[in-house]
């Protein structure tokens, strides 16, 4: 006879539970994704959860059998916009799967969303490349449709190996000359004199890229909770590569950013946008090849960038496919209304 489950919130400053919190989680990754998945390291996610943040509650459950950790789960509450929407996250190891425990994970993360008052929950799972687009047969898709969440929009995630050769970035930056526009770059946090302009843009992208069928509204751009956001990377050994185009009355026309982990040494593409009424001057292809060439002058030993774009987002991924981007997997954003 199977013995009961125990669900338990884990405590972010309990260092034993949250490696095993962790343990479980980069454990049911990796049997999905093997050598693509995309884990965050122990220390960076022990460094997000016990943030006291302003922007988002976040919380960490355990499954728990006979006292061993068999699951292991997220929630995060966003506290200045969205606030009708909660990210939720359920991850089983191979060995514990169709044993009912990520049904009772998710069925507690669920209750408690509904408690703080969320109406909609989003969620994400991944699988490889070469699987069908909608993930039909994936384990992680097949689990979350079976109880009722959506994909709302489909991700590319895309591997590009360093370095790049100098002449490719020429020959593409010859393509983007962007006249009437200066070219700014930096290592770590946002100039003050920038921060103001970049957070609005970073507060745009999720809503200005394809956003299929998700329920979502822009971000904060409060500087305050930006250079809040900074400080945790800094905690997580992070380092921010950062690029704008800037206009002639010195506004920010374009940005982007990637972000190099202190734990595995590879690089994220995060965030790039163009405002709307400097579009068309290829100032995301500019910016994009002026961050990467500086990438790589200041960060040589960094071996890889991984990104995400949406399969309908055709522009960008055919600006990644002329830098050398291959796909290593795709990535479902799934959604689940409960009013």
């Amino acid at each position: 006879m199977t013995s009961a489950l125990e669900i338990r919130r884990v405590d972010p400053f309990d260092t034993v539970e949250h490696n095993l919190w962790w343990q479980a989680y980069a454990e049911a990754k990796r049997a999905d994704m093997g050598e693509n998945a995309l884990v965050w390291t122990l220390e960076e996610s022990r460094a997000e959860m016990q943030q006291a943040s302003a922007t988002t509650d976040r919380r960490a459950y355990v499954a728990l059998r006979d006292g061993s950790v068999v699951g292991s789960g997220s929630l995060a509450l966003p506290l200045k916009d969205n606030v009708h929407s909660a990210a939720v996250g359920v991850t089983v190891p191979l060995a514990h799967r169709r044993q009912g425990v990520g049904s009772t994970l998710l069925a507690h993360i669920e209750s408690d969303a509904v408690s703080a008052g969320r109406t909609t929950l989003r969620a994400e799972t991944a699988w490889p490349a070469a699987a069908p687009t909608d993930g039909s047969g994936e384990p992680g898709i097949e689990f979350a449709r079976r109880h009722g969440y959506a994909l709302a929009l489909g991700d590319l995630q895309n591997r590009l190996e360093l370095p790049v050769a100098a002449e490719v970035i020429d020959r593409l930056l010859a393509e983007a000359p962007c006249t009437g526009y200066e070219i700014r770059s930096w290592v770590g946090p946002v100039p003050d004199e920038h921060l103001a302009e970049w957070a609005a843009l970073d507060a745009l992208v999720d809503t200005e890229a394809p956003t299929g069928e998700l329920d979502i509204e822009a971000g904060s751009a409060d500087v305050d909770d930006y250079r809040a956001d900074e400080a945790m990377q800094a905690a997580q050994g992070r380092t921010s590569f950062g690029t704008v185009a800037l206009d002639a009355d010195g506004s920010i026309a374009a940005y982007t950013q990637i972000v190099v982990s202190g734990d595995d040494g590879n690089a994220y593409q995060w965030g790039t946008l163009v405002r709307r009424h400097d579009r068309g001057h290829r100032l995301g292809l500019r910016v994009k090849l002026e961050n990467l060439r500086m990438l790589q002058q200041h960060s040589p030993e960094t071996p890889r960038i991984y990104t995400y774009n949406a399969e309908s987002n055709a522009h960008m991924l055919a600006v990644n496919t002329r830098l050398g981007f291959e796909a290593t997997g795709r990535l479902g954003e799934l959604q689940k209304r409960l009013g």
